[in-house]
């Protein structure tokens, strides 16, 4: 496949490379949205220290993505690393929002400070996947999609304004990440139509067709057909399972959506 200049992933590993994810089926495709959406790169997200060596193994179709970055450039942030840095290191996506950010490490980023490293990486040059999703708690009180819509919200209070190819949505419900646990096919599609929807509500139609939304959460071989047959669920974003020869498995799942 070729490259494109601004590439965009729809399957992603969020430990080794590659990734891949393609969009929407043919069936629903406009001629030229078809023809953008086969000419998608791949890549892979990688920690900071490895970026470099990975970049040296993979082929210049492939594109690699930072884990995270600050809200800004420069100060006095001991350990953190600058949009501005990642692109000096030659990437152009950075993911942002992981639940593990959110919710396990330190104090944890609320949707605030997530909404403004994505608004500050678009400004300096960056695509992103930004992750959001529910936690078990709030999947049983049945309060999903407010959840997820004040994590959308939080994009539009803090500025963003670049929704569609530029933006990946990475749906995680919290408790299917590296649980074992897995939201079933109408559970993910169900999310992902509640997040296209929100998007064409309070941005635009436009940008919920060209948005990709991807699921994690437990994604591996064993479940990627089932969820690469939901209409809105437009790759995987995956963790352990890249780590293993069945991440192909997941791959081509995906290829009814070339």
């Amino acid at each position: 496949m070729r490259a494109r200049s601004s590439p965009a992933s729809r399957l992603t590993s969020a430990r080794e490379p590659p990734f891949f994810s393609p969009r929407r089926c043919p069936s629903r495709c406009s001629r030229g949205a078809l023809r953008r959406r086969l000419t998608q790169r791949w890549g892979g997200r990688r920690p900071d220290l490895y970026i470099d060596y990975t970049k040296a193994l993979l082929r210049p179709d492939f594109a690699v993505s930072a884990q995270n970055c600050w809200t800004g450039k420069g100060g006095a942030f001991t350990g953190q690393i600058t949009a501005e840095m990642i692109k000096d290191v030659g990437l152009g996506w950075v993911l942002i929002g992981h639940s593990e950010c959110r919710h396990t490490i330190g104090k944890g980023e609320d949707n605030a400070m997530c909404a403004a490293k994505v608004k500050y990486a678009q400004d300096a040059g960056l695509n992103v996947i930004f992750a959001v999703g529910e936690k078990k708690e709030e999947r049983v009180g049945g309060t999903t999609e407010a959840v997820v819509a004040e994590q959308m919200k939080a994009l539009l209070d803090a500025g963003v304004t670049g929704f569609g190819e530029g933006l990946v949505i990475a749906y995680e419900p919290v408790w299917a990440i590296g649980t074992g646990l897995v939201a079933t096919p109408d559970q993910a599609q169900e999310a992902h139509a509640f997040i296209r929807k929100w998007i064409a509500e309070n941005v635009s139609a436009e940008a919920a067709e060209a948005t990709r939304i991807q699921y994690g959460g437990s994604a591996k071989p064993g479940n990627a057909a089932e969820l690469a047959a939901q209409p809105d669920v437009d790759g995987l974003l995956i963790g352990g399972a890249s780590l293993t020869p069945g991440f192909i498995d997941c791959i081509n799942a995906f290829k009814c959506k070339f």
